[in-house]
């Protein structure tokens, strides 16, 4: 028993040491470690812990970023529907409310994924550089992940998933003088993306049809 708890430390404690280098290597200036292992660091880090320096001056966030989805189901008769637009930010943000330890998860994925997605595409959704094509795999698994655990989706064959980023301005404070542009929300719809067994939970899809096993490809918003 002690000589396990001793390898599963040791191996935590090796865990944590490489994830500080990479995180460190990850922020800090470009020297010749992270010309000769930037690879590596970029493999690391990338999607689920990068970092980045928005909570503070001279260039706060001021907009509060709602992340909707809608997918497209396979019905028993051999047709499509598509389902409505879920909020997805707003079910982080009752899990997040009163409890006092909420998750990493729950406060934060869904935030820099989408920051994530719109750093590495431009305004057309093409990707604009090697992290594109990541980038849109991390927002499609997490869209599946989501509605897949939805009671009123629960067993539903879903084929194609659309997001859309919801940005609103915060409004000022009552003693401010910067008062905002608009107040009224924007949307920003991503494309349809079909949906393969790659991109559900693991044993999710064994019943699906082996024609969405196919390579994903971006398609266009019918």
């Amino acid at each position: 028993y002690q000589v396990g708890v001793a390898v599963a430390l040791a191996v935590t404690g090796v865990f944590a040491c490489v994830h500080l280098a990479m995180v460190f290597l990850h922020v800090a200036p470009s020297n010749t470690l992270t010309k000769q292992n930037g690879q590596a660091v970029d493999d690391w880090i990338y999607p689920e812990f990068e970092q980045n320096w928005k909570l503070f001056a001279p260039n706060p966030l001021q907009q509060n970023v709602s992340v909707e989805a809608r997918a497209e189901l396979a019905t028993a008769d051999g047709g499509r529907r598509t389902t409505g637009w879920i909020d997805l930010t707003a079910q982080d943000a009752e899990a997040v409310r009163h409890n006092p330890m909420p998750s990493h998860t729950q406060q934060n994925q869904l935030r820099r994924a989408v920051d994530f997605y719109f750093n590495s595409h431009n305004d057309e959704h093409r990707p604009n550089g090697l992290r594109g094509r990541l980038s849109e795999q991390y927002m499609r698994r997490i869209a599946v992940q989501r509605l897949d655990a939805l009671p009123s989706l629960g067993g539903s064959d879903v084929r194609r998933v659309q997001l859309r980023a919801v940005p609103r301005p915060v409004p000022a404070p009552r003693w401010g003088t910067e008062k905002p542009k608009t107040s009224a929300p924007t949307y920003r719809d991503f494309p349809w993306w079909r949906i393969t067994d790659a991109d559900r939970s693991p044993g999710a899809g064994a019943d699906r049809n082996p024609a969405d096993a196919a390579p994903n490809r971006t398609e266009e918003v019918r």
